[in-house]
């Protein structure tokens, strides 16, 4: 019983080892109703304010920029936040 566990311990060392390594993919613009990022190379191309307005529009909530990493391979973060006190109005979402 204990030379089968060993001979699967080793067959299943061995397919591990002899995978390639794959790292795994990330658009160039992710988020959900908390806030995002997105990537510098797209920041740079396209108006990086609005895709976030409009990002946070659609939940009912207002941006608010956290960070910048300007270099290659950086993003740009940031959060929704609800709407503050004393706001008259919702976020405007802008249909195209």
């Amino acid at each position: 019983m204990r030379r089968i566990g060993a001979l699967c311990l080793v067959a299943m060392s061995g397919m591990l080892a002899g995978a390639p390594a794959q790292a795994d993919t990330v658009p160039p613009f992710k988020g959900n109703d908390t806030g995002g990022i997105i990537a510098y190379s797209l920041a740079s191309q396209t108006d990086a304010r609005q895709l976030a307005v409009d990002h946070c529009a659609a939940y009912g909530k207002v941006v608010k920029f956290l960070s910048v990493q300007a270099y290659y391979g950086g993003y740009v973060s940031f959060a929704c936040r609800w709407v503050p006190y004393g706001a008259a109005e919702r976020p405007l979402r802008t249909l195209y």
